[in-house]
């Protein structure tokens, strides 16, 4: 899983196109997840995003992604559990002080972000504390809900 999260990161500027395009399907599809029952359907999708999100990006299903925002590398796979930068035990080499056999996930980010249209931005945006009512969801329909909620408040 390390050796494909670290492809991941190498590749961020293509996943997070994919992503995206991704993100941009799932939305859209807002009216069928709630006929269906996002309730419902929370297993399943969970699941499915599991196994894809798992191998990718060795994902922790924190319910929260901000894969976007952090150069395809997931925060949460940081020992300490820090969501927004390294803490100050980055070692020179770039290695985490908690696992020195692993890079720091923030160092990692940070590289994948240079990579990603947008992420030099994107990864200097706070990242709120990590609700973990919301561990083992699915993000995807969530991403899904959020979107569609704020553009009713913004229709209304």
């Amino acid at each position: 899983m390390y050796l494909v999260r670290r492809w991941s990161v190498r590749h961020a500027g293509a996943l997070s196109a994919l992503y995206g395009g991704f993100e941009r399907v799932v939305v859209s599809m807002h009216p069928l997840w709630k006929w269906l029952g996002y309730e419902r359907l929370e297993r399943p999708v969970a699941g499915i995003e599991r196994v894809v999100k798992g191998f990718l990006f060795d994902c922790q299903m924190c319910g929260q992604c901000a894969l976007s925002s952090t150069g395809m590398s997931c925060s949460m796979n940081c020992p300490k559990n820090l969501r927004n930068g390294p803490c100050g035990g980055v070692r020179a080499n770039g290695q985490c002080e908690v696992k020195p056999q692993m890079r720091c996930v923030w160092v990692e980010g940070f590289e994948g972000s240079q990579r990603m249209r947008g992420g030099q931005d994107a990864i200097r945006v706070v990242q709120i504390a990590v609700d973990r009512r919301l561990q083992g969801r699915s993000a995807w329909l969530k991403v899904a809900r959020d979107s569609a909620d704020r553009a009713a408040v913004e229709k209304a």
